[in-house]
């Protein structure tokens, strides 16, 4: 295989180095409040087109059906109500003495519900079912509005008051409503899809993309960010080591 064939084929692994490193050079331009605006065209802008670009390619009997795939959501929603539990458990056997910070960290992503854009767009980009993703994605986000903060409650002892009326119409506005949209205008639109078949699954990706640039724009543009290589080496490996042992459980319940 040639190289531009290999580049052609890995873009979007090689576009997330590319944006990862533009926010290293250039973090203020996709700051909050930066010349991007993350907080309007990613938190609203970016995951409506998402959803409405999957609204947009999906039939709609496959929507109707992943509703009713009662066993996939029961099996995708005890692995997220578990994997706190499990992330927690891990920390205490290690017991490391690394960053505390680093750990509380971890243990506070563990507890968050599951990503609605990126789990969408990654699902489909290895060809999984891509409206089980977006059936569980968006159940997952709205049952975090009340499992998170018990979570975190119950393993870090910290509690915070809940916006839950705001949350729940952001998840609606950016989720339930394009989403339904896609699906209007596909109906309209089905022909024509059909005969062109535009790259969705390409689209999708870019916007993710973006929300990556804009995500470590934050990140490095924290002057109080102080990483020793060694922690940071060592909670890479525990992410990679929970992310591999909850692949493998899922590939063995799922093909029972």
């Amino acid at each position: 295989m040639g190289l531009l064939a290999r580049i052609r084929k890995e873009w979007f692994i090689i576009g997330i180095v590319v944006v990862i490193l533009s926010a290293k050079l250039q973090p203020s331009l996709g700051v909050k409040g930066g010349s991007l605006k993350p907080e309007v065209t990613v938190a609203y802008v970016a995951v409506s087109v998402i959803f409405f670009n999957s609204g947009l390619s999906l039939k709609t009997e496959e929507l109707t059906s992943a509703v009713f795939h009662v066993r996939l959501h029961l099996l995708v929603q005890s692995f997220t109500l578990i994997f706190p539990l499990a992330v927690w458990l891990l920390l205490k056997l290690l017991a490391l003495t690394i960053n505390q910070w680093l750990l509380r960290g971890l243990q506070t992503v563990g507890c968050m519900p599951p990503p609605v854009s990126s789990a969408v767009i990654l699902t489909k980009a290895v060809g999984g079912n891509e409206a089980a993703a977006i059936f569980n994605s968006a159940f997952g986000s709205f049952l975090g509005i009340v499992v998170t903060p018990v979570l975190l409650l119950l393993f870090l002892g910290s509690s915070s008051s809940v916006p839950f009326s705001s949350i729940f119409s952001q998840l609606f506005m950016t989720v339930v409503v394009p989403l339904i949209l896609g699906q209007v205008c596909r109906g309209f639109l089905r022909e024509c899809l059909e005969r062109r078949k535009p790259p969705f699954g390409a689209v999708s990706s870019v916007i993710l993309l973006l929300i990556i640039y804009t995500t470590f724009c934050d990140t490095f543009s924290n002057p109080n960010i102080e990483l020793d290589p060694t922690s940071l080496l060592l909670v890479v490996f525990i992410i990679f080591s929970i992310q591999l042992t909850f692949m493998m459980l899922t590939f063995l319940f799922s093909t029972r």
